[in-house]
């Protein structure tokens, strides 16, 4: 596909020490799987905005949206981003245990997508 005609193009959220924590979590995962949530995360470079079933906004948070994707297994996976400059940050990435997203992974969401802003805003 030609990177040109990406909407919003996806970029990893990068840690003060430099990891990418979207990236190793994809890497860990079994090839199919990163795959599905990678074809996930190109719908919505390529066809922003996109609603439901593969994107929406996660309310009660200001400016976060997930990526929702079914693996294998019968699992659910979820990326979450946050949108800035044009481009969506991958700021989290988990496999859902329970049928509500769990706090603490929304938290660490919001917390690097703060973490992000304030980067981008010294820069």
């Amino acid at each position: 596909m030609n990177d040109a005609l990406k909407i919003l193009p996806a970029r990893f959220f990068k840690t003060v020490s430099g990891t990418e924590p979207v990236r190793e979590w994809l890497k860990g995962l079994d090839k199919d799987d990163s795959r599905i949530i990678g074809g996930d995360i190109r719908t919505v470079e390529y066809g922003w905005p996109i609603g439901m079933p593969v994107c929406r906004a996660i309310k009660g948070y200001r400016d976060l949206w997930e990526v929702r994707s079914n693996i294998s297994g019968g699992r659910i996976a979820r990326v979450i981003f946050h949108i800035s400059g044009g481009e969506m940050i991958l700021l989290h990435g988990f496999i859902k245990k329970t049928q509500q997203t769990p706090q603490l992974d929304l938290e660490l969401a919001d917390k690097r997508r703060r973490e992000y802003e304030s980067h981008v805003r010294k820069s």
